[in-house]
């Protein structure tokens, strides 16, 4: 059976190649959208079984729409494509990901066929109201994220990971956390323990942490 699929992505050169592969596997891409408001149009005109979208920008936006969507369309499969492996690094928790999502991480993509399996099964766990799985390089389910140095950080530790590298000093995350500064200095230093980033007076720490923390979402980054 071959599913009309509609793929969001704000990239687009992301989004054409994604869609000229899918198309050459014979996977019917009926609409692209590289925005939100485009793809809510496309969704009510075109009518997709599956949507695939990339999970990079815009989180909490493209999380809201997503489940509009799926409560006019109860069994509307859903892939999403991220670079980053760790869903908190997004601010996302799980539970905000509708069930039945296949979740896949760019890097380990290395074979449309995976995106093309993903497509058939989204629909099918969607019907069931299945849990949200990692999809990995063979295709192959999993049920909690691939192993990283990020597993043994902290929900705690990753939030300030991710302030921190938004910009905001140690004393703002503190008043965001509702904790001490000097506790803000003491989560900064584990938290460049757990990158294993060490001491360099000709570097800052806050630079080398960010730079890791883009890493992380977007591996592509240099």
């Amino acid at each position: 059976m071959t599913f009309r699929v509609l793929i969001v992505n704000q990239d687009a050169f992301e989004l054409a190649a994604l869609s000229g592969a899918l198309r050459m596997n014979s996977i019917n891409i009926i609409g692209e959208a590289k925005n939100l408001e485009v793809a809510e149009t496309l969704f009510r005109s075109l009518q997709p079984e599956v949507l695939i979208v990339d999970l990079q920008s815009n989180c909490k936006e493209t999380l809201i729409l997503i489940k509009k969507l799926r409560k006019l369309k109860s069994d509307l499969g859903i892939v999403f494509i991220m670079a980053s492996p760790d869903l908190r690094l997004l601010s996302i928790a799980r539970k905000d990901i509708p069930v039945g999502t296949q979740l896949l991480v760019k890097h380990f993509i290395n074979n449309i066929e995976v995106i093309a399996i993903s497509i058939r099964r989204s629909v099918a766990l969607a019907v069931i109201g299945g849990p949200l799985m990692w999809v990995d390089s063979l295709g192959i389910l999993h049920a909690e994220p691939f192993e990283s140095i990020l597993n043994n950080m902290t929900d705690t530790q990753i939030e300030t990971f991710r302030l921190l590298s938004s910009g905001m000093s140690n004393a703002e995350i503190g008043r965001v956390r509702f904790v001490s500064e000097k506790s803000v200095e003491q989560i900064v230093a584990r938290i460049a323990g757990h990158l294993q980033i060490a001491p360099n007076r000709t570097r800052n720490l806050r630079v080398l942490i960010s730079g890791q923390y883009f890493k992380w979402i977007d591996p592509g980054r240099k």
